[in-house]
């Protein structure tokens, strides 16, 4: 069982291809950058389900803000570069600075201002090896919906029935209850239209 930032830390730590994307990330020098979402959720998620083997991944979210270069051919120029340090890798490597337009919200201050807008809670959650080459993590939603294998909408995705839509297509889409039977989903309820 986990049961703290301290405790995904060390799952994450032991984890040598996890530890390895990190440095791959790491290397490319982004300002604010995180590998997050999936990659963090679907490794603890599995470890609470016992599992041995590693849930594939259909994309490694790697995220970073800068408002100097916010063009998508600078994201897949990144992309390219983390194919060379880890091939095989599915990278999907997207600016901060520029999702607020794609999304249709006011400007984010920073990485983990937009990962609080991401549909999940559990979701909502990012990793990164700091200055020191230390495990550092970014939880703006908090652990807690992830470690008690909640899937609950982020504040934003509660607000109009619009955001309710995207998040309760997503849930179907992705499916995870197939690939771990133990979590529970929340429905948004009370959206106003």
């Amino acid at each position: 069982m986990l049961y703290n930032e301290k405790e995904v830390m060390k799952l994450i730590e032991s984890d040598e291809w996890m530890m390895d994307i990190l440095r791959a990330a790491k290397s490319l020098n982004l300002p604010d950058w995180w590998v997050c979402a999936g990659f963090v959720r679907t490794k603890v998620w599995d470890a609470l389900h016992g599992y041995n083997s590693r849930t594939s991944l259909p994309d490694i979210d790697v995220i970073f803000f800068d408002k100097n270069d916010i063009t998508e051919g600078k994201e897949k120029f990144l992309e390219q570069r983390l194919l060379e340090l880890y091939p095989g890798a599915p990278w999907s490597v997207k600016n901060q600075a520029r999702m607020h337009v794609i999304n249709n919200l006011p400007p984010y201050a920073n990485s983990t201002e937009a990962m609080s807008n991401f549909p999940e809670t559990a979701t909502a959650i990012g990793i990164k090896l700091n200055q020191e080459n230390e495990l550092e993590l970014a939880a703006p939603c908090g652990i807690q919906d992830l470690l008690n294998l909640k899937v609950k909408p982020t504040a934003l995705f509660k607000k109009t029935a619009e955001h309710a839509s995207i998040y309760e297509n997503r849930i179907k889409q992705k499916n995870w209850q197939a690939l771990w039977p133990n979590i529970t989903i929340s429905q948004v309820e009370g959206v106003s239209s």
